[in-house]
């Protein structure tokens, strides 16, 4: 076999070996998703009603005529903190409603809202009762909800704002 050969045959088993692993991480990864969505409703959004830290009643999220994200959330949760910066930006911009929950009373998340100067709108799911209707099992949760209000997209964990726009524009086209 000549050097050339020889070197072809090397490079075609890196990327043989590069697939490969590809495929095993994104197959883990999907295994994952599947064990950590496999809660949550699916089809039509579960109704949510609650009192937003200014004082008012939320009204129906099937009101809206556009897709909104529904964020799980929680104060003590490192990753939700990552998060934040995301969920303020993409509040400016589109539908977003969030719910902390199991974070203490309205006064503690108040505080919380404050001290991290956060913009989006926030429900105060002081016992996790919606959270369970939602089949949230870990924080944060991100649930896209179509102007249909049917569940398009479920995401636990850290999630880029660029998954979370591209998944609300995707959203409006699957309704």
């Amino acid at each position: 076999m000549s050097w050339g050969r020889c070197k072809i045959a090397v490079m075609s088993k890196r990327i043989k070996s590069l697939l490969v692993n590809i495929l095993i991480f994104f197959s883990v990864y999907y295994a994952v998703h599947l064990y950590q969505t496999r809660l949550t409703p699916s089809g039509t959004a579960p109704e949510i009603s609650g009192w937003m830290l200014e004082g008012k009643a939320f009204e129906s999220l099937h009101a809206s005529s556009k897709p909104v994200l529904v964020h799980f959330w929680a104060t003590w949760c490192k990753v939700c903190k990552l998060e934040q910066g995301s969920i303020n930006s993409l509040s400016q911009d589109y539908n977003v409603i969030t719910l902390a929950s199991q974070s203490g009373s309205f006064s503690e998340v108040k505080k919380f809202q404050i001290d991290n100067d956060l913009k989006f709108p926030i429900i105060v799911d002081q016992n996790g009762s919606l959270a369970k209707q939602w089949g949230v099992v870990g924080f944060p949760s991100s649930f896209v909800v179509d102007e249909n209000n049917e569940i398009r997209f479920v995401e636990v964990g850290f999630t880029t704002e660029i998954g979370l726009k591209l998944r609300l524009w995707l959203a409006k086209y699957l309704a």
